[in-house]
C-alpha cells in the first residue's frame, strides 16, 4: 500500500502552517507523508519544516510546471493564495487556477481549496447550511458590495474548480482573531482606555476564527471525505457581536474594562485612517466593504455553523480562550 501524502501550498503561513502542525501531532494522521510547498526553501521557517521531518518542496504559483511537479503524487492538496502580497484579483485567480489545473492533471483524490463566498454577484437560492454538491457557493450582497476582491477572487476559483468535476471541498475561513486584537480593538492614550473600533454597529455577527485552528477543519474535511466533497465547510467558532467580545474583555480584565467601549466608525473615517497608513484607496474600500459585510448581509451570508462543526474531532478556540492568551492584552489586569 502507498503511503498517503499530503500536499499543503502556503506552508509557512498561516492556515498552511496550522495544517502542518496538525499533521505532525496528531495520532489520527501519524501515517501521512507531509509535503510543504514554499517559494524559498531555503527561508528559516522552511529550514524549521523540513528539521521537523516535512517533505519541502518550491513552487512559484505563478510557474504551472513548478506547482505540478509539487502536486505529484498527492492523494490529497491543500491549496490557499494569499490576495494581500499583490493586491491583485486577476493574478491570485489565475494562481488558484494553476493549483487546480496541477491537481486534476495529477488526478489528486482530494482538493481542499480555500476559499470564500462570492460577495458582488445575487445569492443563489439553493443555499442551505452547505452548499449542495456543485452549486456555486455562497453569494451575499447582490452587488452593493462590489469590492471585496479578496473574496470574489476566491469564490472564482471555487467555480473553476467545480467546472473541473475534480473531487474538491471548500474551506471558508471566518474573521481572523488575530484581526480584533492587532487591527479592531487597540489601547487610546488620548482617552485612556480602550476602544472596539468598527465601521458597523455593535450588533454586527462576526464569525470568530483562530487561523490556528484552520488544521482542525482540514483533518475533519479528509477523515469525512464522502460527507464533505463538493460542499463548503464554514472555518469559525461561533457567531459573536463586537458588543459580546466587550463584556467578555470586561470579564477577563475588570480594570481595563472600567474604560472600554464600542466606536461605530462613520465610513469615511474608516477609509481615512486606513489611507493614512499608506494603504491604497481601493483596499481601504475593500476593507471598508468587508466589515461592512458582517451587519448588513452576514460574513457567510448568516449560514449557521452545526453541519461545519459536525466533522471535527477537536475543540475550537474561544474567544475567552484567545483574547486571555493575546500578546496584545498581556499585563492586562
Amino acid at each position: 500500500m502507498h503511503q498517503q501524502v499530503i500536499t499543503i501550498f502556503g506552508a509557512t503561513g498561516l492556515q498552511g502552517g496550522s495544517v502542518i502542525k496538525t499533521f505532525l501531532g496528531d495520532r489520527k494522521l501519524s501515517g501521512w507523508l507531509i509535503r510543504g510547498v514554499t517559494r524559498n526553501a531555503s527561508s528559516e521557517k522552511a529550514r524549521d519544516l523540513a528539521a521537523k521531518g516535512v517533505e519541502v518542496v518550491e513552487a512559484n504559483l505563478n510557474d504551472r510546471v513548478s506547482v505540478l511537479k509539487a502536486v505529484q503524487g498527492s492523494t490529497v492538496v491543500y491549496g490557499v493564495t494569499n490576495y494581500w502580497e499583490s493586491l491583485d484579483k486577476n493574478l491570485e485567480v489565475q494562481q488558484g487556477k494553476n493549483i487546480a489545473d496541477a491537481v486534476k492533471e495529477a488526478q489528486v483524490q482530494h482538493y481542499i481549496w480555500s476559499s470564500l463566498p462570492n460577495i458582488t454577484k445575487r445569492k443563489h437560492n439553493a443555499i442551505g447550511h452547505f452548499a449542495r454538491a456543485y452549486s456555486h457557493g455562497f453569494a451575499v450582497s447582490g452587488g452593493v458590495l462590489s469590492r471585496v476582491y479578496h473574496f470574489d477572487s476566491k469564490a472564482e476559483v471555487e467555480s473553476y474548480v467545480r467546472s473541473l468535476n475534480i473531487p474538491a471541498s471548500f474551506f471558508m475561513p471566518g474573521l481572523y482573531a488575530s484581526n480584533l486584537t492587532t487591527n479592531l480593538i487597540k489601547k487610546t492614550p488620548l482617552e485612556d482606555g480602550w476602544r472596539f473600533f468598527l465601521p458597523a454597529p455593535s450588533t454586527a455577527e462576526i464569525p470568530f476564527f483562530d487561523v490556528n485552528g484552520t488544521g482542525k477543519f482540514v483533518k475533519g474535511m479528509i477523515l469525512n471525505r464522502e460527507q464533505v466533497l463538493g460542499k463548503q465547510i464554514l472555518g469559525a467558532s461561533n457567531y459573536m457581536t463586537p458588543a459580546e467580545a466587550i463584556e467578555t474583555f470586561k470579564s477577563l480584565f475588570p480594570k481595563a474594562g472600567e474604560n472600554v467601549a464600542f466606536v461605530e466608525m462613520t465610513h469615511d473615517a474608516y477609509r481615512g485612517v486606513l489611507t493614512s497608513q499608506g494603504l491604497p484607496a481601493f483596499a481601504a474600500e475593500e476593507l471598508l466593504q468587508n466589515l461592512r459585510l458582517l451587519a448588513e448581509f452576514g460574513y457567510h451570508g448568516r449560514a449557521k455553523l452545526d453541519e461545519s462543526h459536525a466533522i471535527l474531532d477537536d475543540e475550537l478556540m474561544t474567544w475567552t480562550q484567545f483574547a486571555r492568551c493575546a500578546k496584545e492584552f498581556e499585563g492586562l489586569e
